[in-house]
């Protein structure tokens, strides 16, 4: 049992998400650009692009974008060409930040991420100061309510590494990144569909924030988050109302 407000936090992150569509489909078409580039534009031989597909047509992006995106990546259309850069750091109180960018500048890239941090009371640190506190894995976050025997059978049977039921009754199943793709879909097979589901990169330990520390995190994390060349942003913060 763990993370009592797991379900909150979650559902926090979610609809902000959907209030930022337009920035998840840049974020998205870049993804797929560089994967299809680094391995090629055949999902079926290329896991890392059939996630950003995945992630795409979850996010209801039109199938033409997504196979320009692709096209772009092969080489078939004329595109930027975007590198991936990781920034790691901390936040109030402490609390571990990375950062993960895809970019075309990256003396522009740093000095934002930079700014960002230094302005809401964080510090950007070296590479590798903050990255051994996550673990890198696909997780599933089921809703309190949902049947926590029938769950734990099913994603035992189909490969997953963990089920972890939390105080507040939610229900997250933690897959290796590469099986990702394979336990969710054979989850759905029997109807247990996640309420969120992603390859992440998920905090072992977890800072607990409430009151003004929470409020002056959070604004740490939406001015990384605002910033173009920003793909993700992980923590170890948990947020409490």
């Amino acid at each position: 049992m763990a993370g009592h407000s797991k379900w909150a936090n979650i559902q926090h992150r979610k609809n902000r998400q959907d209030a930022k569509r337009g920035k998840i489909f840049t974020r998205l078409i870049k993804e797929i650009t560089v994967a299809a580039r680094l391995a090629g534009g055949d999902p079926d031989t290329n896991p890392r692009l059939r996630l950003a597909m995945d992630k795409a047509y979850d996010n209801n992006m039109p199938k033409e974008n997504v196979e320009r995106a692709v096209k772009r990546g092969t080489g078939g259309l004329d595109g930027v060409n975007y590198e991936e850069i990781r920034y790691e750091g901390y936040g109030i109180g402490g609390a571990a930040v990375m950062v993960d960018c895809m970019t075309d500048n990256k003396t522009r890239t740093v000095a934002d991420v930079r700014h960002a941090f230094t302005k809401h009371g964080g510090n950007l640190g070296g590479a590798g100061s903050v990255a051994f506190m996550f673990k890198h894995c696909g997780q599933l976050v089921f809703a309190p309510g949902t049947d926590e025997s029938k769950l734990m059978d099913a994603a035992i049977e189909a490969g997953a590494e963990d089920v972890v039921t939390n105080d507040d009754g939610s229900i997250e199943v933690i897959t290796a990144p590469n099986d990702f793709t394979a336990v969710r879909s054979a989850l759905e097979k029997k109807g247990l569909k996640a309420e969120f589901a992603e390859v992440t990169f998920k905090p072992v330990t977890e800072n607990a924030m409430k009151g003004e520390d929470a409020a002056r995190m959070q604004k740490l994390l939406d001015a990384l988050e605002a910033i173009d060349d920003v793909q993700e942003v992980y923590t170890t913060a948990v947020l409490e109302n």
